[in-house]
């Protein structure tokens, strides 16, 4: 990897249009003062960073569940579904992946299949670190059906700063794990409800990057992870 792909990764369409807005402001704000103007260069660069796309190596073996999301695991919890996917009704394990403005902010399927519903539901921006924030907030669901017929359930959920929700899949498309179908604008969270019986491989805590980080193993009987933070 050349030094210069440390720092300059591919940025996704979504973020041309602001990053634009944000160069015009920046470019008025130095006729007004040289402070003002490097403020906006900041921030300009901050919103290049937000949209930014890097490759990731996501993990191809059957039975893996990879974190739809960058950030940092904030809740894992039993909860029913989204009643509009018309899932089951019963308690599953949630996953919930907390992402703050500095996170890369592309959602990833965390595992192959057919989507068998979308089921978009306006609400509140209350901040998405917040357990009433999958009840209350702005969402977006999706429901994954895999080959064998289980299904994981994967949550858009706009936080305090984020008003859009973005997705870029439709019912029946075929996604493979790790690849990408929506992303949320501005500081969100992304919630995956695992198939019954299926133990999370994280930990409240850990860090998680979309694509890559194993979320949970189909196939094996673990127990739930438990770690320490050092």
């Amino acid at each position: 990897m050349k030094m210069r792909d440390t720092f300059l990764k591919p940025m996704h369409p979504e973020g041309r249009k602001f990053v634009a807005i944000f160069m015009a402001i920046t470019v008025i704000l130095f006729l007004i003062s040289t402070f003002l103007g490097w403020v906006g260069a900041g921030l300009t660069v901050w919103c290049y960073y937000f949209f930014r796309d890097p490759v990731r190596a996501t993990p191809s073996r059957d039975g893996l569940i990879v974190s739809p999301a960058d950030g940092v695991v904030s809740l894992i919890e039993k909860a029913v579904p989204p009643a509009e996917l018309g899932m089951s009704d019963e308690a599953l394990t949630r996953v919930s992946v907390f992402m703050s403005v500095f996170n890369c902010h592309v959602n990833r399927a965390p595992i192959a299949g057919r989507i068998a519903a979308i089921a978009y539901r306006p609400g509140k921006f209350f901040n998405a670190s917040l357990d009433k924030a999958s009840a209350d907030n702005e969402r977006n669901s999706l429901c994954i059906e895999m080959a064998d017929g289980r299904q994981v359930a994967v949550v858009q959920i706009a936080g305090l700063v984020a008003r859009r929700i973005v997705c870029f899949s439709s019912e029946g498309d075929e996604l493979q794990t790790g690849e990408r179908f929506g992303l949320i604008r501005f500081g969100s969270r992304l919630d995956v409800y695992l198939p019954e019986g299926v133990h999370p491989m994280v930990s409240l805590g850990q860090t998680m990057v979309a694509g890559e980080t194993v979320l949970a193993d189909l196939t094996s009987a673990e127990p739930a992870r438990s770690a320490r933070a050092d």
